[in-house]
Order: structure tokens, then sequence, then C-alpha cells
């Protein structure tokens, strides 16, 4: 196992390929032993996740290691603080494990060496694409990050096992990529859409779902179907295909609830944000209709633990 002071002098050569996100940098610092290792920096007030990958062989290494500044984690409802020198091994984890960083935390990240390689490629790949939404629309890759951020803590919440999680997370993350295929002329209009604009508006679904079935990689494939179904209602007056209450996979509906949530809560080109209270009101209002009604209980149980604070 790498040293700390081997940590602190590799670090510091410009020639480590790394990955930068909204959230973290993760830094390649090298493998030995048929186990590779990076330095995971999270940045102030942001969340990751950690969790067991049920294709994993019994040999499998992913390791945690925290080496400066305070992790706060909440596992299996129950939140601990980590400093330097704890470790969370991902072998032991029977679930979703939230982590969250209000300020810089360093983490030592350990993972067999046959894994990482895939695992720091899709990376790559991942943010490179979420570069290109943030390039046509800073707003729809800001608002993507949110999304995936409480779609994923409602499915701890409902599904409080790991399959799905994966999937989940690339499909509430890139639920509005079809919008790269929309003129911006229509996409950032001020004024009302007409009714030949709003048409090319919900063709995002599809293009989108189709984008990512033709991703490269199998998890954002695996997740078109989310895309694909995030616009659909409980009552069937959704779009595209019109689908009706169990019709919509859970992990649309979940996406469905928190996304008009934020949109509702956020100020767009066209309108104002709703407060709190007003958005709520909504919601309740859109239960068993729009919404699924089990997804909106649980997300307002959730609003509620969490005083209301939307960020």
């Amino acid at each position: 196992m790498l040293t700390l002071e081997q940590i602190k002098d590799i670090r510091l050569k410009a020639y480590l390929p790394r990955v930068i996100t909204d959230q973290s940098v993760t830094t390649y610092l090298g493998s030995a032993e048929n186990i590779s290792y990076s330095l995971y920096t999270l940045f102030p007030n942001t969340t990751t996740w950690v969790y067991y990958h049920s294709n994993s062989s019994a040999d499998f290494v992913e390791r945690y290691t925290i080496l400066n500044g305070v992790l706060e984690i909440d596992r299996d409802g129950q939140k601990l603080i980590l400093q330097r020198g704890d470790v969370i091994d991902v072998n032991e984890c029977a679930g979703v494990v939230t982590c969250n960083a209000e300020s810089h935390v360093e983490i030592l990240f350990e993972m067999t060496s046959s894994k990482f390689e895939k695992n720091f490629s899709e990376r790559g790949i991942i943010q490179r694409d979420a570069k290109q939404i943030q390039e046509v629309d800073g707003y729809t890759y800001h608002h993507c990050s949110r999304i995936r951020d409480y779609s994923l803590e409602l499915w701890k919440r409902m599904r409080p096992g790991r399959q799905g999680v994966a999937i989940l997370s690339m499909g509430s993350y890139f639920h509005d990529i079809g919008k790269l295929a929309i003129p911006l002329e229509i996409l950032n209009k001020t004024g009302k859409l007409t009714d030949d604009e709003w048409k090319v508006i919900k063709m995002h679904t599809t293009l989108g779902a189709e984008m990512m079935s033709n991703h490269p990689i199998e998890r954002i494939r695996k997740a078109a179907f989310i895309v694909e179904e995030h616009h659909e209602r409980y009552d069937g007056k959704g779009y595209p295909y019109g689908l009706v209450g169990s019709q919509i996979s859970i992990e649309a509906s979940i996406v469905s609830v928190v996304d008009a949530f934020d949109a509702m809560t956020t100020k767009r080109v066209y309108r104002k944000a709703m407060t709190t209270e007003e958005a709520i009101q909504e919601m309740k209002d859109g239960k068993g209709t729009q919404f699924h009604p089990e997804v909106v209980d649980e997300f307002l149980a959730m609003l509620e633990d969490k005083q209301n604070k939307w960020i």
C-alpha cells in the first residue's frame, strides 16, 4: 500500500492523469500488485456515493481511506463522521453509502487494477459528455447534477438495496441530454412556445434515449429508458407514449418528481422561481395524476427531513 509520504510526492507531478467533475478531482497515482491508486478530492459542499458492485469477484478490492478533512456518511440510516485514517471498504457495504463533504476532503482510492482502468476511463467519458451539456446550456448542466443527487437520495429511501443505483445515477444525470439536439432559439426562448416549438421540445426524451442507447458505456446504455420516460405522467397524459401508472418505471417516476420540483423552484428564462411552499403544494396537487403517489409521499418526507431546504 502507498504511504502518505509517497502520495504527497507523486501527486505533485504535472503529468498525472486526472478526471475533474463538478464535485471532485480524481488523480491517478499508480499501480502495484494488481491494485491501482488514485487521489480522490471532494470539493466543499458536495455529495458522492459508494456502493458494492454485484458483478465483482470475491477478490475485488475497492477502498476509500480518508487522508485529510472530515467526511459525513449515511450508511443504513446511521450518520457517521469519518476522519483521517478511517476507511470505507466497499465489500462491507450492504447498500448505498452517501458521503457528504462540507470542506475539501482528500481520499486515497484503491481498486483492483483491471476494474480501475475501466472506471477511470468511463469517468473521463462521462465528464466529456457533461461538458458538452454545459457548453450548450449551463442551467441544464447544474440542473442535471441536482436531479442526480436528489434522485439517488430518494432511491435510497424507497429501494434501500444497491441494485440499480448505477443505472439511476446515469439516467437522472443525463435525463435532459436530448436537449443537445434542440435548437437554442427554442430551448432558451423567453416567450410562449408555439405548438410546433413545443413538439420539438418534447422530442428531447426520444432523442436523448437514442443518444444513450448508442453510448459506449454500458450503464449509460441501460439507463436510456429513464431518459425516454421521465416526462410520462401517472394518469397517462404525459409524453412520448402516454404510459399509465405502473407502466412507467420507478426510476423514471423518481426522476419525474425531482425534476419537476427543481424546475419549479429555480428561475428560468421564461418565468420566476416558485417558493418552496408553493412547489410543495404543486406536488401535492399532482399526486396520483402527474406524479406517482408513493414517490411524492416519500419525496415530501425527504424534504421534511431536510427542513425543506433545496440547494
